[in-house]
């Protein structure tokens, strides 16, 4: 048996009993000292999920930023939009409408009714 002067750790406490009201912090602590012990115990596979786990992390955050950047441009280039779109607006109100032009030739309507006879020789 470990004694305090071995540098071992201490034999763990009993469990609670799942029915009693055990603290959080209670439970929390017995968490982490089973989750520190399996990840002594099987450091590959806690290598290997910081590796995954954080490769994924660092692609979506990567995405996110690219998003957000998308997002700026695209608000900025839809305020330029407003902003020439009223300024145009506004050239087109404060200018004198120009009369409209007259028509370049119009046909007279085709005549209804019978014709006329056409003349003999």
């Amino acid at each position: 048996m470990a004694t305090p002067g071995d540098g071992e750790d201490a034999p763990p406490p009993p469990p609670a009993a799942a029915g009693s009201g055990g603290s959080l912090i209670a439970k929390l602590g017995e968490q982490w000292r089973s989750t520190k012990e399996h990840a002594e115990t099987y450091p590959y596979v806690w290598g290997s999920y910081i590796l995954v786990y954080g490769g994924l992390g660092a692609y979506i955050s990567w995405r996110w930023i690219k998003l957000r950047r998308t997002e700026d441009r695209v608000r900025a280039l839809q305020a330029r939009l407003r902003q020439l779109a009223s300024a145009e607006e506004s050239q087109a109100a404060s200018a004198h409408p120009a009369p409209p032009p007259p028509p370049l030739h119009q046909q007279p309507p085709p005549p209804t009714g019978p014709g006329k006879p056409a003349s003999a020789p």
